[in-house]
């Protein structure tokens, strides 16, 4: 069961009540989504690799806002991407409406990924030229590695609430999805955290956090 819940800057989030926690920042989801998934993973990464299509992997897909912001950036800016997503238990298409999101995005944006949301969960759906989304809906564990993405988002739940999200087996299993010179971000960060991408081969970088959070990571891959 999920909750509607409103954030801080006035947008909303959902809190899960079989894992205890929210999708996003209590202390402001939209605000979270832009600093962290947009502006340190998607700004950044185009800028590493210019005038290629993107390849994203999103892991905790949760309700799409990460997705949204970036697919509104990238047809603004002419990005093309291919965004994949894996979430284990996807919302309802009910939850999807109730959280009001389209009022951040183009109207074509929000149309685009409404429509087609229940068709996009197992199968690539091109949304728009140039801009395609999957959703695969399995536990990241069983989801095999292919080293083609070039910006991993990592927005599963708190270490507090799914400590098995950020083991070191599980981090190394996400880090396999990158290729060469590929970025990793996550909201969170942790001696732990640094130390295993540090070993896995990755140059670990400290950013300010959103509200609310004093650091966030980055990670590229060497």
């Amino acid at each position: 069961m999920n909750k509607i819940i409103l954030t801080e800057d006035g947008s909303k989030t959902l809190f899960n009540e079989t894992i205890g926690e929210h999708y996003h920042s209590t202390r402001g989801a939209l605000q979270e989504s832009k600093h962290v998934f947009l502006q340190a993973g998607l700004l950044h990464t185009s800028t590493l690799f210019p005038q290629q299509e993107i390849s994203i992997l999103e892991v905790g897909f949760g309700t799409g806002l990460n997705f949204l912001l970036s697919m509104d950036y990238a047809l603004e800016h002419r990005v093309p991407v291919r965004y994949t997503g894996i979430e284990a238990f996807p919302i309802t298409e009910a939850e999807l409406q109730a959280t009001d999101y389209q009022q951040y995005v183009a109207p074509a944006v929000w149309k685009a990924y409404s429509d087609h949301y229940s068709a996009c969960i197992d199968n690539r759906v091109e949304l728009m030229p140039g801009l395609s989304l999957e959703i695969v809906q399995r536990p990241l564990a069983e989801v095999s590695p292919v080293n083609n993405h070039h910006l991993v988002y990592y927005d599963a739940f708190s270490l507090q609430y799914q400590p098995e999200m950020w083991s070191n087996d599980i981090i190394e299993h996400t880090t396999k999805f990158l290729r060469p010179g590929g970025v990793f971000v996550t909201y969170a960060i942790t001696g732990n955290l640094k130390r295993a991408l540090t070993g896995f081969g990755f140059k670990v970088e400290k950013l300010v956090g959103a509200p609310g959070k004093r650091q966030m990571l980055r990670a590229t891959k060497l």
